[in-house]
């Protein structure tokens, strides 16, 4: 992924509400799997890191991007951003 594509993923994501909380208890398989789903469904999710987590943000965006296989957009300040394209015909795939 270049960075032009990058940024228009940061760009779109700006708008977006985090649908997931990493906190005291770390990331835990469940969260992993709901993670899974909700990338297949959406492709460009955003997630809070709380002050409470024992990992900071850029650890999870790491820790995710890699157990997940998506791409790490960004991290910026408690939030991160993940993208991973989508397998399904059903999804209306993100274009740059």
């Amino acid at each position: 992924m270049n960075g032009k594509q990058r940024a228009a993923l940061r760009s779109m994501a700006s708008t977006l509400d985090p649908i997931f909380q990493i906190g005291k208890g770390n990331i835990t398989e469940n969260q992993i799997q709901g993670i899974d789903d909700a990338l297949e469904k959406r492709e460009l999710i955003k997630i809070s890191v709380l002050r409470s987590s024992e990992i900071d943000a850029d650890e999870a965006l790491a820790f995710l991007a890699e157990a997940l296989k998506a791409t790490p957009v960004c991290a910026i300040g408690n939030k991160i951003v993940l993208y991973r394209r989508s397998e399904s015909d059903k999804v209306k795939h993100i274009e740059f």
